[in-house]
């Protein structure tokens, strides 16, 4: 499993096209990924638990991301999470 805590810098925070774009990324790897916004919990492939995170700019939220692709699975959320805009 591998974990990482990241601040969010996108002015916007993560709204519905980061969301999206994290869902739509998510679906495509084996691993199971979530994000982890103050104890709330969200699969990313969700993009209504996503955004029910709701994660403003300078939020920190924890990635985790556990299975057989979880290396790249969690390189590519990670990139999404910070370049959002």
């Amino acid at each position: 499993m591998k974990q990482e805590k990241l601040t969010i810098l996108a002015q916007a925070g993560i709204h519905a096209r980061p969301a999206g774009n994290l869902a739509k990324a998510a679906k495509t790897f084996k691993s199971t990924i979530t994000l982890n916004k103050d104890g709330k919990i969200a699969k990313a492939t969700n993009v209504i638990s996503i955004m029910g995170l709701a994660a403003k700019q300078n939020s920190e939220i924890i990635l985790s991301v556990d299975g057989e692709d979880e290396n790249e699975a969690f390189e590519a959320m990670k990139k999404i999470i910070l370049e959002a805009e």
